[in-house]
């Protein structure tokens, strides 16, 4: 496996690349804005092709590159179901799987520093975001977050996992880059308490002045959202509403791009054919089965997603390439869902 820690300085954050092998899907975790020129030095330095970039919770200390990677190289943006984040292309929840090619990491919904923090697990190591840090835990006194979530977060969840299971944290402001289960079940001196009302004393009584950055990354965090509007006004979407006219009909062909967990989860326009978006350079070049589709049946090619950004790259990228046809469903299955548009499971 490759991997990388990467660290900002200035917000003491720990950014992580993870790819299987050199040539293959890498995906980023908690990226900081400030470095996306450096993640995307080192991505080609490795001969990695970034196809994710995930943040463990909506961050108060700096502001995310989620939107500049995504601009840059047409990644998947990822996070919590739970964000408040106006648009993510993919929202994961407790239990499903954080996948590229040859690596699937767990997702473990810990919230308690903020209501959208999640964990994610490799076999020998587990990224905490702010959940579990070293030698602390994050604070839980602003951005809906609470103490007793926290406990059972960190004493329900993450302590359960094997005490050699390296720890990875979104932060540290000591110089530590490592620990691991065992470590911080021994020596966190927040984690040596008796009960959860010992431990939310602890936490209530912190009084941290706020991250200085809290009132500019707070409101940019949640405004990360890929513009639809430019794709709309080329006339390459059409809304929920319109789309329900379309479907069914033997010129359109409907070309679901989300993952086979998220068609499992909610659902399937009927009548939709599965390619996901990982897949769509492949698809839309000529010889692929979209560029063949739309050139020897003139169908007009509506793609849609969850939210309506991969969708959006998808339109571009094929128009890019001659597909003169492409549409997208704008807002995707869940502005789908919202007009009562029919679903199968």
């Amino acid at each position: 496996m490759i991997f990388r820690q990467l660290f900002d300085s200035v917000s003491g954050t720990y950014s992580y690349l993870l790819a299987s092998r050199r040539g293959g899907e890498a995906l980023i975790i908690d990226p900081v804005l400030e470095k996306v020129d450096r993640y995307l030095q080192l991505v080609n330095e490795l001969d990695l092709r970034l196809v994710k970039a995930v943040d463990t919770h909506l961050h108060a200390d700096h502001i995310t590159g989620l939107g500049a990677l995504r601009d840059r190289t047409h990644c998947v943006t990822v996070m919590g179901e739970q964000t408040k984040a106006d648009v993510v292309s993919m929202r994961l929840a407790d239990g499903d799987k954080l996948g590229i090619e040859g690596l699937a990491l767990d997702v473990i919904y810990t919230p308690g520093h903020t209501d959208d923090s999640y964990s994610f697990v490799l076999p020998d190591r587990v990224f905490t975001g702010d959940t579990l840090l070293i030698r602390g835990t994050g604070r839980t006194d602003f951005q809906n977050g609470d103490p007793r979530q926290q406990y059972e977060s960190i004493f329900g969840r993450l302590l359960k996992l094997p005490d050699e299971t390296m720890i990875f944290p979104a932060h540290d402001y000591k110089g530590e880059t490592v620990s691991t289960i065992g470590e911080e079940k021994a020596f966190n001196p927040r984690l040596q308490v008796k009960s959860v009302d010992e431990y939310v004393n602890i936490m209530n009584n912190l009084n941290l002045a706020n991250p200085k950055m809290m009132d500019v990354a707070v409101p940019a965090n949640m405004r990360v959202g890929l513009h639809q509007d430019d794709i709309a006004s080329r006339g390459w979407a059409v809304s929920a509403e319109q789309a329900l006219a379309l479907v069914g009909r033997p010129d359109v062909a409907l070309i679901d791009l989300r993952e086979q967990s998220e068609r499992e989860r909610h659902g399937v326009i009927p009548g939709a054919i599965h390619l996901p978006y990982a897949r769509l350079q492949e698809n839309i070049m000529a010889g692929g089965m979209l560029h063949e589709l739309a050139k020897s049946t003139a169908k007009q090619l509506l793609f849609y997603c969850a939210f309506g950004e991969r969708s959006a790259m998808a339109v571009q990228a094929a128009q890019d390439v001659g597909i003169s046809s492409a549409r997208h469903i704008q807002g995707g299955i869940d502005a789908w869902r919202k007009a009562s548009g029919p679903l199968s499971h």
